[in-house]
């Protein structure tokens, strides 16, 4: 049972908590874990985007014409540097003509606390569905930060998309932004590390996918 609000979906898919096993794995290679991350990610997107807005347009079908759905829409993923990156082309699979804002963000070693220090998004899409992506939600500091930025730029309809999140990012994210619908692949019920890692996850995502272990 979800024990966070209605606006927070949990996946429970056998498909999808295999893939992330396989990035837990400290033997998983650079190549694997870049491949991993994109699967997640587009399978994500088809519960992401259900309430995507549609129209009816006439189809010319070889047997008949009638009227049938297409996404009307505009679509901004906007990864937060760097670890998100490795999310955008899953869900561009599914939405290739979506708008690619990117958002830099670096954590206070002593604090922890987020700070912004790049932020680029486009301007004719502020009033369709923003999708912020990053594959860790562990503190939550640094997505939490990044809505409140996206906000800040006129920016109303936000998504965040993690593959693991753990309790306290979930909770300070949902507080921060209730407005703001959260999706996690799979719920990481362990305390964080003195570094704010989440111990039962893939360790540095950015690391991993850019292969700079």
């Amino acid at each position: 049972m979800n024990r966070f609000s209605e606006n927070v979906t949990i996946f429970d898919h056998p498909l999808i908590n295999h893939k992330v096993t396989h990035l837990c794995d400290v033997n998983t290679n650079t190549k694997e874990f870049r491949e991993i991350v994109s699967e997640i990610a587009m399978l994500m997107g088809y519960e992401a985007f259900r309430d995507i807005k549609t129209k009816d347009v006439e189809v010319q079908a070889p047997l008949s014409k009638f009227n049938s759905p297409v996404i009307d829409d505009k679509i901004t993923i906007v990864p937060i540097l760097r670890a998100g990156l490795g999310m955008v082309d899953g869900l561009v699979s599914l939405f290739p003509n979506a708008k690619i804002g990117h958002i830099g963000i670096y954590r206070d070693k002593k604090t922890l606390e987020p700070h912004e220090y790049y932020c680029k998004l486009p301007k004719d899409t502020i009033d369709g569905q923003v999708i912020v992506v990053d594959p860790a939600l562990a503190t939550g500091g640094s997505a939490a930060a990044a809505i409140s930025f996206i906000k800040e730029r006129g920016f109303k309809r936000i998504k965040l998309l993690s593959i693991i999140g753990a309790p306290e990012g979930i909770e300070r994210v949902t507080k921060a932004h209730p407005d703001v619908k959260v999706y996690v692949a799979h719920f990481a019920d362990a305390p964080l590390n003195e570094k704010g890692y989440i111990v039962t996850a893939f360790g540095d995502a950015g690391d991993r996918i850019f292969g700079t272990k």
